[in-house]
């Protein structure tokens, strides 16, 4: 049993920041999202066993200004007019939630929020299938491999968190989503 502490629950945010300077969109959008006012650590993919995912506001109320928080942040920014940019954060949880499960983060140009947050949670699952033992070809649509999923009984549930944005002239455009851990 490790000594390290685990997160018990995590809550799903996202932010949209406008500024003349990088950084100041940046800031922006992290204020958007409620969480300007914490360090955060970006970590890597896993949902950790038992974890429950819990309401922003609910999240936001356990939080100290100045804590260190840690997050998979998703981030994409653009100064260019009318240019789409999306980010975000996608997780698949398994039916066995003494098992770990996957957070994906994806940021791209020129995709809707729905083809964002749907690729996101493709991700998430696709890494959770490989460990759960759930094969796919590599022609295999998306219907099919939520069907595959749906009839293993290994996935319980996927979602995501997305915000995009158009961009604006001589403006700074950020975009972010996240899943920020609490402990």
């Amino acid at each position: 049993m490790s000594t390290f502490p685990v997160p018990r629950e995590v809550f799903l945010t996202k932010g949209l920041g406008r500024h003349k300077e990088k950084l100041a969109s940046f800031e922006e959008a992290l204020r958007d999202a409620k969480i300007a006012k914490y360090n955060l650590v970006h970590v890597s993919s896993i949902f950790p066993p038992h974890c429950k995912v819990i309401p922003l506001h609910k999240g936001i109320k356990k939080l100290s200004d100045g804590q260190i928080l840690h997050c998979v942040l998703s981030r994409n920014t653009v100064n260019e007019n009318h240019r789409l940019i999306a980010s975000s954060v996608g997780i698949a949880i398994p039916k066995d939630r003494s098992h770990y499960g996957y957070i994906s983060e994806h940021h791209t140009f020129g995709e809707t929020d729905e083809k964002t947050g749907d690729y996101s949670e493709d991700l998430a699952a696709l890494m959770l299938s490989t460990i759960q033992g759930i094969e796919f070809g590599g022609e295999t649509t998306w219907d099919q491999k939520e069907e595959i999923w749906k009839l293993s009984g290994k996935i319980v549930t996927t979602r995501n968190i997305t915000q995009s944005a158009i961009g604006l002239e001589n403006t700074w455009t950020t975009v972010v989503a996240a899943a920020v851990f609490l402990f």
